[in-house]
């Protein structure tokens, strides 16, 4: 039996925000989007109620900035709408408001007619810096005034023996947004057990394929720290019969799996597939976290799960492949898209129905407990590191009292 008290209780959420959110390492891009020096996205991370802006400066380093005018707080960086996420490329940055300006590395480069100020110095009114490294092409941040560990100590090795994992050629993407009301945590827990795939996907994985050896399974689970990683066996999709996949599936040669036949990677990590589980299917790494690295046979899938509040959450997914060749290709990828979005809202769709008969369960019949197996193993486990790091931020607060 397990609570799921954490994702019903307003004020747990809020100590979620603090405990963790303000001081984990996020994931808030990849290196791509910045192709060029002056190259930029901004981030609107609502959970800490913050704004990122991210650039490539002159020498070619990744800097990752709040993103507000040092003097009269405006918001620096943003197009046509304040809260929309914005990217592009410029020299430098300039406020809207009162036409401050700053370089790529955050320096205070220009004030507005700087001799009405007393005692102002430029190189105290830098941009404020946010704690940026990159992993694997993967920009991540941390929002606390000193992190903890470094990126790659937080990581631990079960996710950074994915090294060498050819990541920067997948640059053809298919980017899926959606809010969904639901706490972030039960989506997550969707994407971390199979158990629920005979039932709620019946039609791409029926029940008479779940069985070892004929069509998929949970093979594999392993954790490390707050991480998490599950592989799936079994046989592959396009040997199954006809009548376990799409039409389109039968005419493209992909679907819910990807392209049937994908570009060659090479030598595969240590990391992939540390089971040793034949016929492998996909590994999904969790990273905590809010971030889901699903690889496939040579292409990936990215989740990314941000909380808007107790009982709401933004859910990002992004499909990455090789670039097409052909235009067969593309309709493979294509394809993929589709089936995985299909996949992906009878998920979400399950969810606000989870979270009202939780909060019902919880606030008025008094249930806080409830069953999960031995396929929810990690579902068990992510609850758990939630609770760890929240734990321990109340005693850090109640230490310091």
């Amino acid at each position: 039996m397990m609570s799921f008290e954490d994702s019903v209780s307003p004020e747990f959420f809020e100590l979620e925000r603090k405990a963790i959110f303000a001081r984990a390492w996020l994931n808030i891009g990849r290196v791509e989007q910045l192709p060029r020096t002056g190259s930029y996205f901004t981030k609107e991370l609502d959970v800490v109620r913050a704004s990122i802006v991210v650039v490539r400066d002159r020498d070619g380093n990744v800097n990752a900035f709040h993103n507000v005018c040092r003097h009269r707080g405006n918001k620096l960086v943003w197009n046509e709408f304040p809260r929309a996420e914005d990217s592009g490329t410029c020299r430098q940055f300039t406020c809207k408001y009162h036409g401050w300006r700053y370089g790529l590395d955050g320096a205070l480069e220009f004030v507005q007619q700087e001799g009405e100020f007393f005692d102002l110095d430029k190189k105290d009114l830098g941009l404020a810096r946010v704690h940026c490294e990159v992993w694997a092409g993967f920009i991540f941040v941390n929002l606390d005034v000193e992190p903890r560990q470094t990126l790659r100590e937080f990581l631990g090795p079960m996710i950074t023996d994915l090294e060498g994992y050819p990541f920067e050629k997948m640059t053809e993407w298919y980017e899926f947004r959606a809010d969904n009301q639901s706490n972030w945590k039960l989506f997550a827990d969707a994407f971390q057990e199979y158990y629920h795939v005979p039932g709620l996907h019946s039609q791409q994985v029926p029940s008479g394929v779940r069985t070892p050896g004929k069509g998929f399974e949970c093979a594999h689970f392993q954790i490390d720290g707050p991480h998490r990683m599950v592989s799936t066996g079994g046989a592959r999709r396009w040997t199954l019969p006809a009548e376990f996949m799409y039409p389109i599936e039968r005419v493209t040669h992909s679907g819910l799996v990807g392209p049937w036949e994908s570009p060659d990677i090479g030598m595969p990590p240590p990391g992939l597939n540390p089971g040793r589980v034949e016929p492998w299917g996909i590994d999904n790494f969790q990273i905590f976290p809010n971030i889901e690295i699903l690889i496939y046979r040579g292409w990936y899938l990215l989740y990314r799960y941000w909380p808007t509040s107790y009982n709401s959450h933004r859910f990002e997914g992004m499909l990455c492949f090789q670039p097409a060749r052909t235009a067969r290709e593309r309709v493979e990828h294509e394809t993929a898209a589709v089936v995985f979005k299909e996949f992906a809202l009878q998920d979400a769709g399950m969810l606000t129905g989870t979270q009202t008969a939780l909060e019902s369960a919880y606030r008025t019949a008094g249930m806080t407990h409830f069953p999960v197996n031995d396929q929810e193993i990690l579902v068990r486990h992510f609850h758990k590191a939630v609770a760890d790091w929240v734990d321990e931020y109340r005693g850090e607060q109640a230490g310091g009292r």
